[in-house]
């Protein structure tokens, strides 16, 4: 997993995505302002830095100006203008986010990122299951598994979110995309195929009236 510096000077934001990094199995530091920030940056060793554009006593941009040009940034900001994306796309940051955004999607992002810099892990072992993200391959023990396009797309919508309870719409979103013409059930039938297959009988909870969660403790 990887060690994540939240620079955001709202504290209510800041929290909501350090609550949401650490389910997935990220480590977090937390500042709100630039200049702290900045120091945080020197004494630590980050793979990757989330970082707000309007901060005290340092704006994001700055701090990111003053940054080794191997750290890599994602601007989370209320900034939407293109000229402010442009902006923070020239200095090198490797992705710009504008609030109010969906946590899944950042989430989303940072694994795009820490998979970019070689930073986070894309072999998962739950049970004797073992998920390679990036040959999308499963096994069980030594056995390979078969799974459909969907089936994997859906088993890797857990994994990437793992810990999270996800609702069927929004698995539907992630796994099938926003053209899918069909209903839930088709959610519940993947899942039991994937548990069946996965052996994840019991990592696969099922949340009550809303959806599932992969859990993960790792």
């Amino acid at each position: 997993m990887a060690y994540i510096l939240i620079a955001e000077d709202e504290e209510v934001i800041n929290t909501l995505i350090a609550k949401n990094l650490t389910m997935v199995g990220h480590k977090v530091m937390q500042t709100y302002t630039g200049t702290d920030t900045l120091a945080a940056i020197n004494d630590n060793e980050f793979d990757l830095v989330l970082l707000d554009v309007m901060m005290p006593g340092m704006s994001g941009f700055e701090v990111k100006q003053k940054l080794d040009k191997d750290t890599p940034v994602i601007f989370v900001t209320a900034k939407q203008s293109l000229t402010d994306q442009l902006t923070g796309l020239s200095l090198g940051a490797d992705d710009y986010i504008t609030k109010p955004f969906d946590m899944l999607v950042l989430l989303a992002r940072v694994e795009n990122v820490l998979r970019r810099t070689m930073k986070n892990t894309t072999v998962f072992k739950i049970n004797n299951c073992t998920i390679n993200l990036n040959s999308r391959s499963v096994k069980v023990g030594e056995n390979p598994v078969s799974l459909s396009l969907q089936e994997f797309n859906l088993l890797e919508a857990l994994v990437l979110n793992r810990n999270l309870a996800l609702s069927r719409e929004k698995l539907i979103e992630l796994a099938w995309g926003f053209d899918f013409e069909g209903d839930n059930r088709t959610v519940d039938v993947h899942i039991q195929k994937l548990r069946k297959k996965c052996n994840l009988e019991k990592e696969i909870a099922t949340v009550y009236k809303y959806g599932y969660r992969l859990e993960y403790d790792k």
